[in-house]
């Protein structure tokens, strides 16, 4: 059986670093990347820089995996982003739904070869489009059914790719399927709005790490510096992380 768990010593950063990674940019990562790099889960969309036959260099944006092969070996997958999501396949009604952030059943093509049914949503970071098989979220979605008592009617809202609210306790709280997530489904606390506006991670503008910091702009672009190349700004900005770090440890 193949593990879907990686561990550091493991991570392939001689083909990383072939695409403008580094081992120190990947060090200096947050925790929560990490974590999702060990889990085999992919990571934020992060600059690349290849070299093409005549040497030029291209600079791109992509997501990247880990993934083991049938012999144990771990190689690197990308998730380039793309200008635009190929639904071709898809008819009217669902490219509207998929383009409007929603998840629909579908059949496609499997890595075999067969055309299997299942549940497709766009990653609007990257414009792939992510599949995992009906079987799969369907069984989760029966488990989560069974806890929660959702009528046949709550079901088909899920089914659907809409998200569902209801209340739990005193809080209201709302599931929907995200494919990006390790179960297929994501919860979140408030309403519909709430669930689809936590669906994407805000980073800090600043993120240090040992090496360098990431480093993301006003339009979401996350680029790295060098500790070398730190600005008077950076600088200031590392000091002021530092001291809030420590008045955090102080309170505990």
């Amino acid at each position: 059986m193949k593990r879907n768990t990686f561990e550091e010593f493991e991570i392939p950063y001689s083909t990383l670093e072939k695409f403008g990674l580094t081992h120190e940019m990947v060090e200096d990562l947050p925790m929560f990347v990490l974590d999702n790099i060990s889990n085999g889960k992919p990571t934020p969309v992060l600059p690349i820089r290849i070299k093409d036959d005549d040497g030029n260099t291209i600079e791109s944006k992509a997501r990247f995996a880990l993934l083991r092969g049938e012999n144990g070996n771990v190689d690197v997958v990308f998730y380039p982003v793309l200008k635009y999501a190929p639904l071709e396949q898809f008819d009217a009604n669902q490219q509207e739904l998929l383009k409007d952030g929603k998840s629909v059943m579908a059949d496609v093509t499997s890595p075999s070869g067969e055309i299997i049914k299942a549940f497709v949503q766009i990653d609007t970071e990257t414009n792939q489009v992510m599949a995992v098989p009906t079987a799969v979220i369907g069984r989760n979605m029966q488990v989560l059914s069974d806890e929660l008592n959702l009528s046949s009617g709550e079901m088909k809202i899920l089914q659907n790719g809409d998200a569902l609210s209801f209340v739990s306790g005193e809080e209201m709280v709302t599931v929907g399927v995200d494919l990006r997530n390790k179960t297929g489904l994501r919860f979140a606390e408030g309403d519909a709005q709430k669930w689809q506006d936590q669906g994407k991670r805000d980073w800090d503008k600043f993120t240090f790490g040992c090496y360098g910091c990431w480093v993301m702009d006003d339009d979401g672009n996350l680029g790295y510096v060098s500790e070398d190349d730190y600005t008077d700004e950076l600088w200031s900005e590392q000091k002021k992380s530092a001291e809030r770090n420590a008045a955090v440890h102080q309170r505990k």
